[in-house]
């Protein structure tokens, strides 16, 4: 790429980033562009950042996300604080937004709660990195895009179909393909489908990048001629109690050998990972030649050090 075109993307960045859509789809084709240079040069950008610092801030356990954006921060020449638990547990969250924007120069937040992040977006004055809420899970979803674009050397006209619970992941798939031009359909159960306000805002901006998106309780349906079959755990951290009870409603939508024989022959499959084997995906799939997930969890690497130029550069 292009210094000018890097150049460009850095001066058109996002002002945080506390959903998906807080990034345009002119800022999310740079953001991907930026990926790319940084990913072919590690060693550039080494100092990128130095004398910036960040607070991690993280309510649930992590282990890609948090070592990505530890790792990325540290390869920019830049450095970090963080803190494991309730983020508002011993004083109003308004008071810790507005303590860390004096001290730090961006906030990286994986929460329970969207509002968390939008509280501490609105309170602070540095830019506020969703790293997963129960909404949205945006820098695995940029990954994803990256990642696919690595792979097939194009996004618009492909086919993505998302196979399991309508969670976060499902909702960032969805608003990110319909930008780039991806055909995504989303398979879940009955009563377990993605938010309806984020498939018709996926819908509105579809209608823009000529996607297509569709909802579905076919599993078989939803694979055919898939370029990428992607699939997340049933029940995710906070919905333990409900883990025995999905697994029976989730059972016919496995990720298997069977069912990818109705995707397209060299159809890929992805994971955000972790992965829970025998559940969601069998291990011969998600061990297969066609198994992309290890990738993907690398870029997330690349796509937070391209998001972390864009906001803090």
């Amino acid at each position: 790429m292009a210094a000018s075109v890097f150049q460009t993307a850095i001066a058109n960045r996002p002002a945080t980033l506390r959903h998906d859509l807080d990034i345009s789809t002119e800022q999310l084709n740079g953001l991907l562009e930026v990926t790319h240079q940084v990913k072919q040069s590690r060693l550039r950008y080494a100092s990128a950042l130095r004398g910036r610092y960040v607070a991690l801030l993280f309510e649930k356990p992590s282990l890609r996300t948090r070592m990505t954006f530890e790792l990325a921060i540290k390869q920019l020449g830049a450095d970090c604080v963080a803190q494991t638990g309730m983020i508002a547990d011993r004083e109003p969250l308004k008071d810790v937004a507005r303590n860390l924007a004096r001290w730090t120069d961006a906030i990286v937040a994986r929460t329970f709660m969207q509002e968390t992040i939008d509280e501490l977006g609105h309170w602070s004055q540095i830019p506020v990195i969703n790293a997963l809420s129960d909404l949205y899970h945006p820098c695995q979803a940029f990954a994803d895009m990256f990642t696919l674009k690595e792979q097939f050397g194009r996004l618009r006209g492909l086919k993505l179909a998302y196979v399991g619970d309508g969670n976060n992941v499902s909702h960032s798939l969805l608003l990110c393909c319909a930008r780039l031009g991806i055909h995504c359909t989303v398979a879940t159960p009955p009563n377990y489908g993605p938010k309806a306000t984020i498939v018709e805002q996926a819908c509105h901006l579809a209608a823009a990048s000529g996607a297509g998106i569709e909802i579905s309780n076919s599993a078989t349906e939803a694979v055919r001629a898939a370029h990428a079959v992607y699939t997340d755990v049933w029940a995710s951290m906070g919905q333990e109690f409900e883990a025995e009870e999905r697994k029976q409603i989730f059972s016919a939508y496995q990720v298997n050998d069977n069912l990818l024989e109705h995707a397209r022959p060299d159809a890929l499959f992805m994971h955000c990972l972790p992965a829970k084997r025998g559940l969601e995906v069998t291990d011969s799939v998600i061990e297969s030649a066609r198994s992309i997930a290890f990738e993907q969890a690398e870029n997330r690497l690349h796509v937070q050090k391209a998001l972390l130029l864009m906001l803090l550069q």
